[in-house]
């Protein structure tokens, strides 16, 4: 057993260890004042996930044995502070890490991307262009779809060892991922109806935190 005040190679017991394969998933949605955060929290429910929304200071120490974790969105110009509660202790954990809005901002910056206020401010529906295949969060999406934006800030750069996986006209980084395919941030809000494959992708990040339990 790991023992998570130690943020060197972080993870959970696996199936040989701890918890059993057919035992439900546990993702916890993290808070960081987005306002559509119970939306995100309502998604893993409906796709029979153990879930919890959990605010962004918990320590480390008190996080369950996670399968994955959601960096949730929040107000203007969080993303960019450099500090986002303990979100940069979360993204040290050995387990897939999906990222929101300000959540995906804030990851670019932790490992080395930029972010920074959004020339063209998108709110509203928009509609997106999968590129580089659109990686693992988009399987079984179209390749231009609708998604549903509210944000002042961006991504302008990607940080080394992550690829643009979609892009509006206004926004180059409306999705990104790593090469290792375990973080992903995505600009928009797929938990919102209007985001036209927000379910699927849901599912996917859930398949994707499945699978690397089950490995």
């Amino acid at each position: 057993m790991f023992n998570r005040s130690d943020l060197q190679g972080l993870t959970h017991p696996n199936s040989q260890g701890g918890r059993k394969m057919t035992e439900p998933l546990v993702i916890d949605v993290v808070d960081n004042g987005g306002q559509w955060t119970h939306r995100e929290w309502r998604m893993l429910r409906y796709l029979k996930v153990d879930t919890q929304i959990i605010d962004n200071t918990t320590p480390v120490s008190e996080l369950r044995d996670l399968d994955g974790i959601i960096l949730s969105g929040g107000a203007a110009r969080v993303g960019l502070t450099g500090e986002l509660g303990n979100c940069a202790a979360y993204l040290e954990l050995e387990i897939p890490v999906l990222g929101i809005c300000a959540g995906h901002q804030f990851m670019a910056r932790h490992y080395g991307g930029d972010a920074r206020e959004s020339p063209i401010p998108e709110f509203g529906a928009m509609e997106i262009e999968l590129k580089n295949g659109g990686g693992k969060i988009f399987e079984r999406t179209n390749q231009t779809q609708m998604v549903w934006e509210s944000h002042n800030d961006e991504v302008h750069i990607v940080p080394e060892g992550f690829f643009i996986t979609a892009s509006s006209p206004s926004c180059q980084v409306q999705g990104m991922e790593n090469e290792e395919g375990d973080r992903f941030g995505l600009q928009f809000h797929p938990e919102v109806n209007d985001s036209e494959f927000g379910k699927e992708m849901f599912e996917n990040f859930v398949e994707i935190c499945r699978k690397h339990r089950d490995s």
